[in-house]
């Protein structure tokens, strides 16, 4: 065998997967898929074809043209890997899998109505990244292999599909076109009150870019290449549209950095309070949390953040989750950018310096385990769900920063335009990119250590804290709080959620629960719309037993499952010493909302339990 990924069952000496079409009947009463995958591939080929798997049931595997059986085995399932399908093929370059879902497919969350904003119908939505793409589809799950792919979705007619890919057209279903006969279930597509959703994906992406959702969904227009989606509620529907109009601004600055923006469509999914990130980065049709929906236009952060991605991440794209930091690096850079150039300098260096905060906390969360502090690591039997970080974010800005501080912007402006345009719709490894840094950049492995930047643990000492007036500012108001000081009123009249997430987020850990009461009373940060603030305020109350403000804590982890705010309640809540009764309360908690979460976050929170609790 010659694995390409340490999370992937993928031969490198098989032949590869190039096309999917995909028939996907959507079974709300039973939270499942009943599906056929059409799999082309690069050759055909003789002998046993290794696929992932998570959580699928594989009633058959057919030859198209014979339409006779293809022998395959499905192995136990891996606690990381998920389950090994193999084929054995014999000479074929296409096959056709039939399967079903389960309710533990990893990237579905299934939705009742009463879990929706709208509270009326039912919803689901994927989320593929890192390796979950498996559980919805058998799949060379890697990122090391790209695929196209087209769909058919087969839904209640009240609901619509949205799709990270182009949308070709919605129309009945037609008799016979997609009759599933597999593992004693017998569904007709040309069933009364159902409609046929159909995409197609033209570009190259890794799997973990599959993405969409089925809902009650509406849309505004926003610019000429985005339409803003969401549930059809007005209130939710308009709020969005307003923290995005500017997104054709960003799209316009990324065109000028990094060059023509390649997927046409730049649309934006809104998705229930559930969805585990701040954002995901699917071509053509970005994935967003409501929380995002600030009333301030800062939401458009995570916008320029998943816009950078459209040429670092979704153009050139990381081998594997070893190299992760070429994803996530390369787009924090590419973010701060835009907003630079959008927003500011001020914007910029508050992003940058929220950054620095975040990354420092990570490195010491990962002190007694210093590989997680590397930008390339060692992750062979470790699930990258667990070691999810803000260190390939954060020290990959970082590295990137220091090479342009190194060189000058002109010339690295010009390196990163050479750079996205050499391996576009390409994946690397960091070998690579080192490779072509030192080519395109003679010189530069003598004036910056790059080993230790790509192979050292820790922080580099020449990394470097952002420089501003306004940082500066904030820091010290933060530094005089220890001393018994509140910022005055005119000190932070115009300050917005940046500037106070900055703010909080350097105060001590713990402190007096009269000083978390007089801050609360004075600015109401407990009552906060703003998801940063409220929740680095209440990360605050709960180090310091400020047990007014637990039930503030219990109504935020039952409102959103954003796993940026599931990770720092809860660990605030079960870390350290004395917490017994924290500790209670987290379990009580969890175990109220947990159907709530999505299942990546379900596993998240619990491996967090098993370690604190």
């Amino acid at each position: 065998m010659a694995p390409v990924d340490p999370h992937s069952y993928t031969d490198s000496t098989h032949a590869q997967v190039l096309h999917y079409s995909l028939s996907l009947f959507f079974d709300f009463p039973s939270t499942v898929i009943h599906a056929s995958a059409l799999i082309t591939l690069s050759t055909s080929y003789y002998g046993s074809i290794s696929l992932d798997t998570r959580s699928l049931i594989i009633h058959s595997v057919i030859d198209p043209i014979s339409h006779y059986p293809i022998p395959f085995s499905l192995s136990p399932p891996d606690p990381i890997k998920g389950s090994l399908l193999s084929i054995t093929l014999g000479g074929q370059s296409s096959l056709i899998v039939i399967y079903s879902t389960t309710v533990e497919s990893s990237a579905l969350q299934w939705l009742s109505p009463p879990q929706t904003f709208n509270k009326t119908h039912p919803f689901v939505y994927t989320q593929c990244q890192a390796i979950h793409a498996r559980s919805i589809f058998p799949s060379q799950d890697t990122p090391a292999f790209r695929i196209r792919f087209s769909a058919r979705l087969n839904i209640p007619q009240e609901l619509s599909a949205v799709m990270a890919a182009r949308h070709v057209e919605r129309r009945p279903p037609i008799a016979g076109e997609a009759k599933l006969l597999a593992g004693g279930f017998d569904l007709l597509w040309a069933d009364e009150g159902r409609v046929v959703e159909e995409f197609t994906m033209e570009q190259p992406i890794a799997p973990y870019l599959f993405a969409f959702a089925v809902g009650e969904i509406a849309f505004r227009e926003v610019g000429p290449r985005t339409r803003v989606y969401a549930e059809s509620v007005p209130s939710v529907l308009d709020a969005a549209a307003a923290e995005f109009a500017g997104t054709e601004d960003l799209i316009k600055e990324g065109e000028k950095l990094f060059g023509r923006y390649g997927w046409e469509r730049f649309d934006l999914l809104v998705l229930p309070p559930s969805f585990p990130y701040g954002g995901m980065e699917n071509p053509k049709m970005v994935f967003l949390t409501p929380t995002v929906i600030k009333g301030d236009s800062t939401g458009a952060h995570v916008v320029a953040h998943e816009l950078a991605h459209s040429w670092t991440g979704n153009l050139v794209t990381n081998k594997n989750n070893e190299h992760f930091w070429l994803n996530e690096g390369f787009t924090t850079y590419a973010e701060r950018r835009i907003i630079e150039a959008v927003q500011g300098n001020d914007a910029a260096a508050l992003n940058i310096g929220i950054g620095w905060k975040g990354w420092k906390e990570d490195v010491e969360k990962f002190k007694d385990n210093l590989e997680f502090t590397k930008l390339k690591m060692k992750q062979e039997g470790v699930d990258p769900d667990d070691v999810y970080s803000q260190i390939p974010y954060e020290k990959g800005f970082q590295f990137l920063w220091r090479i342009e501080r190194q060189v000058g912007r002109p010339e690295f402006d010009r390196f990163l335009k050479e750079y996205i345009f050499t391996y576009s719709f390409r994946t690397i490894d960091t070998e690579t990119f080192l490779d072509f840094l030192i080519k395109e950049l003679p010189g530069i492995e003598e004036k910056i250590d790059l080993e230790l930047w790509i192979e050292g643990t820790g922080i580099p000492p020449d990394a470097h804290e952002p420089v501003s007036y306004l940082y500066t500012k904030i820091l010290s108001l933060a530094n005089d709080f220890k001393l018994g000081k509140m910022p005055k009123e005119e000190e932070t009249a115009d300050w917005g959620g940046q500037e106070w997430e900055l703010y909080l987020e350097n105060l001590p850990k713990s402190i007096e629960v009269s000083q978390i009461q007089a801050l609360d009373a004075r600015y109401r940060f407990s009552e906060s719309k703003n998801y940063d603030i409220k929740v680095a305020f209440l990360q605050l109350a709960i180090s310091s037993k400020y047990r007014d403000c637990y039930a503030e804590v219990e109504k935020t982890l039952k409102e959103v499952g954003r796993m940026k705010y599931l990770r720092t309640l809860y660990a605030a809540l079960t870390q350290g010493p004395g917490m017994e009764e924290e500790k209670i309360l987290a379990n009580r908690i969890y175990s109220e909302a947990r159907e709530s979460y999505h299942p990546i976050a379900q596993r998240v929170v619990e491996s967090m339990f098993s370690k604190n609790l």
